[in-house]
């Protein structure tokens, strides 16, 4: 990967409403492959925040975890950021991808990921300038799965520092998902609740970067399940073929991949 060098080059300049928070969605995770379900999570983010919030969104932005992070299935870090910016290359025009997390030797608590875009954006671009001429801070907030709220729920999993510094300085936009009882989830994350926007996920997709490297592992086609220029991506670099002689594909319901996966100790995030 080339020098680090934020990238602003589909954010908007200027806010279309004065009267609306500006809003910036970041989400973090393996991408390992990107799915076309990491995507639509932004879509479907966008129409919530337009139908039921005071927000107008800004950007959105993808962050490979680093390789430190050591998960299991995970492609080097140059190949997942390569990934994530073929998928939005011709998709998008307001999402990009972020290489800052994954350029880092040490892995990075989502914590101080969200920080680092506050520091971007509010800091050195001071917010955004809306049609009144006044700069308004933005609101920065991550985007990932519903079983990332579960985990958060749950004692010992998250830093009690770390869990009130996202939920409560920046929030989080939640997509459900089927298998995952939101509303369990959200018990014990009271304190937060004005800050967790819950996504209903009205066409179910449960495409998950774990079953597409158990496909390819097979060698069976995942076309039309993820971009296509990440298939030719992925077959060019003969990634995520390693030997798996397993009789039966296991198809997880876990969505780890849409948010960064907890590792089991009370500091992770």
């Amino acid at each position: 990967m080339d020098a680090y060098k934020f990238p602003d080059y589909r954010l908007k300049r200027k806010l279309d409403d004065p009267s609306k928070t500006p809003l910036l969605l970041v989400a973090c995770g393996s991408f390992s492959p990107i799915t076309f379900l990491h995507l639509r999570m932004f879509v479907m983010a966008g129409d919530y925040v337009k139908e039921n919030t005071n927000f107008e969104l800004i950007g959105g932005y993808l962050s490979p975890v680093s390789d430190a992070y050591k998960k299991q299935g995970l492609a080097a870090a140059e190949h997942r950021v390569n990934m994530c910016q073929l998928a939005i290359d011709k998709s998008s025009n307001w999402l990009m991808v972020d290489t800052w997390e994954a350029e880092k030797a040490e892995y990075q608590p989502t914590a101080l990921v969200l920080d680092h875009f506050d520091h971007e954006i509010n800091v050195v671009r001071k917010g955004v300038e809306a049609t009144n001429g006044e700069r308004k801070q933005v609101q920065i907030a991550l985007l990932a799965g519903a079983d990332l709220i579960q985990t958060m729920s749950q004692p010992g999993v998250w830093a009690e520092k770390d869990l009130d510094h996202i939920l409560g300085k920046f929030g989080s936009f939640i997509v459900e998902r089927a298998g995952t009882d939101i509303d369990e989830a959200l018990a014990s994350l009271q304190n937060y609740r004005e800050n967790i926007y819950i996504i209903q996920q009205l066409i179910q997709n449960d495409v998950s970067s774990t079953k597409i490297r158990l496909f390819l592992k097979r060698g069976m086609s995942v076309q039309y399940l993820i971009p296509a220029p990440v298939v030719e991506y992925i077959e060019q670099n003969h990634l995520f073929v390693e030997d798996n002689r397993q009789s039966n594909i296991s198809l997880p319901a876990t969505n780890s991949d849409k948010g960064k996966e907890p590792e089991v100790t009370a500091s992770a995030s």
